[in-house]
């Protein structure tokens, strides 16, 4: 204004040189701490890039009280940044000579920003990543619920839509599962929904009970139900317009850009609205004549780990591998790595055996005769079954001594040349070891038979399931060459804690109580585990522990492999988690 009259109307003009200190509380407050500043300065990026993931574990856990409130932001800016400072300008060039002697002054720290613990927010309960075939979909979470993608919602390229079903879907993630289940079973008519109270407690035994998306989430549920109450309910009975709408997959259809094209909670009604923007899927990614049957020897050149091909910025692959023809080999392709390294290493040993002399003469002259016997007599019917793993087994300790994965005609070569030269010896050891776990077997067997105590009956059913993930129709090649003599150990353990179940049953009772508890807590983490992806090695080591915890309970006397104890097996599914 120039004598009362005004000059240009609404001009902006810098706020700074009025009053520099409520500016500079503006600056700090909105430049820095909520985020407004322009600018690619390092500290500032972690910073964000922290919050972003604070933020992300709200979402994730549904709750608003982990990260902190906006003043403690300020709070944390207010002493480290200098009088006078009220601008982007004059912030970074005075940044620009402070970080050279203290670069990290203003960077954040994890425990200033939550308020409280989040560990309980696990990568399994919130996975980032959902596995469909041999696809990997990003997941996101959000917690609005007025909002149209509240909940957990599934990215899907266009280009892949037709590729995709909604299959397993249902089972949503296994942080809000149980939350899912306490809504379908509270969705039941009345009838029927007063067998199941109170509902948070059936469905928290449904969801430790239920192996995930082995059928559909209702179908399963209802079989649970009917084993808990003898309730029979069918998925007809829900009422899936009472469940609210983060409790159900949202499906966000992107370009190649990641823009969002449609998002609906029902698939297939995107797929028809789409219908004329999807390209048609992508099925066939190798060159044309690769898969190939009737093979008994390698004749087909080099073998590739994968073929891919681009469609927009998503990679479809397809992975080539033998497979076990039991008189010959094919070469087929996968959708699923996993899968096809599994398939491969079946293929690769089938192949092997075709292209050298059987080892079963050699086994029948150099077994003694209690081996035979004990070969003979297995529980599982025919004793070529047997032998079969056996050798499948021996085959194995070979290609993983020398570690080998068998990819061209050159490497199968001296592949052949390595187990024609080792395989008799090694695969009469592995029957040795075999005819030991037997004779245990079979022993232990002919003490459970007969009349049995109310007293000690829960311990013997548990030893007969324990036997059965022992010793059962191909355990030679699923246990691994390397755990057999594990396996013995195991036995006789069992053995031992038959001689002294009748002489203290309680004792007994209390050790089986923390086995229970940790096997019911490696159950729940193998349910929390996609169908698509191989059992982690950690949740497979710690079933192994619990065997070697099994031990110490019950024959201390033989010794463990290493030290262990219910807290450790505990701490190994908490690490996994």
């Amino acid at each position: 204004m120039l004598y009362g009259l005004m000059v240009v109307h609404r001009r902006k003009v810098q706020y700074g040189p009025i009053d520099p200190v409520e500016a500079r509380e503006i600056f700090i407050r909105s430049a820095l701490a909520e985020g407004q500043l322009q600018t690619q300065e390092a500290f500032f990026v972690a910073n964000q890039k922290l919050l972003e993931d604070i933020e992300s574990l709200e979402h994730k856990s549904r709750r608003r009280d982990i990260l902190v409130d906006e003043q403690v932001l300020v709070d944390f800016y207010e002493p480290r940044i200098p009088e006078g400072i009220y601008n982007a300008q004059l912030f970074l060039g005075w940044w620009n000579k402070t970080k050279r002697e203290q670069p990290d002054l203003l960077d954040f720290s994890k425990a200033l920003l939550m308020q409280r613990s989040a560990d309980h927010i696990s990568s399994l309960d919130f996975p980032d990543t959902w596995h469909k075939g041999n696809l990997r979909l990003q997941l996101s979470y959000h917690f609005e619920p007025a909002a149209s993608d509240d909940g957990v919602s599934v990215h899907i390229p266009v280009a892949l839509l037709n590729q995709i079903d909604d299959s397993d879907f249902d089972w949503l993630v296994a942080g809000l599962r149980e939350e899912k289940c306490i809504a379908l079973i509270k969705s039941l008519p009345k009838s029927l929904r007063r067998n199941f109270v109170p509902a948070p407690d059936y469905a928290r035994a449904c969801v430790q009970a239920m192996a995930p998306f082995s059928a559909s989430l209702l179908d399963t549920m209802c079989k649970q139900l009917l084993r808990m109450s003898g309730t029979r309910i069918s998925p007809e009975d829900f009422d899936a317009t009472q469940m609210p709408a983060h409790l159900q997959m949202n499906f966000k259809i992107e370009d190649d850009h990641h823009n969002l094209v449609a998002q609906s909670r029902m698939l297939d009604n995107l797929k028809a609205e789409l219908q004329g923007v999807v390209a048609k899927a992508i099925r066939q990614v190798a060159d044309k004549g690769i898969e190939k049957e009737a093979l008994t020897e390698w004749s087909f050149g080099d073998l590739p780990q994968q073929y891919q091909q681009q469609k927009g910025n998503y990679q479809v692959r397809a992975f080539p591998a033998l497979i076990d023809k039991k008189d010959s080999v094919a070469i087929k392709l996968f959708d699923d790595e996993f899968e096809a390294q599994d398939a491969h290493r079946q293929g690769l040993r089938r192949l092997l055996l075709l292209n050298i002399p059987s080892p079963v003469k050699h086994l029948q002259q150099a077994l003694p005769n209690k081996a035979k016997l004990a070969m003979y007599f297995n529980p599982f019917g025919q004793v070529q079954i047997l032998i079969d793993d056996i050798i499948a087994a021996a085959v194995q300790q070979l290609l993983d001594q020398k570690a080998l994965d068998v990819r061209n005609q050159a490497q199968f070569e001296l592949a052949k040349d390595w187990v024609r030269q080792e395989l008799n010896p090694t695969a009469e050891q592995i029957a040795l070891k075999v005819e030991q776990i037997l004779t245990l077997y079979q022993s232990i067997k002919k003490r459970l038979k007969g009349k049995i105590s109310l007293d000690i009956a829960f311990a013997m059913s548990d030893i007969q399931n324990q036997l059965d993930k022992l010793v059962f129709k191909g355990f030679v090649e699923a246990c691994g060459w390397q755990r057999l003599a594990d396996v013995a150990r195991y036995l006789k353990a069992i053995e031992t804690r038959v001689e002294k179940l009748p002489i203290d049953p309680t004792r007994d009772r209390l050790h089986m109580q923390s086995i229970n508890k940790v096997q019911a807590a490696l159950t729940a983490q193998l349910a929390k585990v996609p169908r698509a992806m191989p059992t982690p090695p950690a949740l497979i080591e710690a079933r192994w522990m619990i065997e070697e915890y099994r031990v110490s309970c019950f024959a201390q006397v033989l010794g463990t492999a290493y030290p262990i104890s219910e807290k450790r097996i505990l701490n190994q599914l908490t690490e996994q988690s």
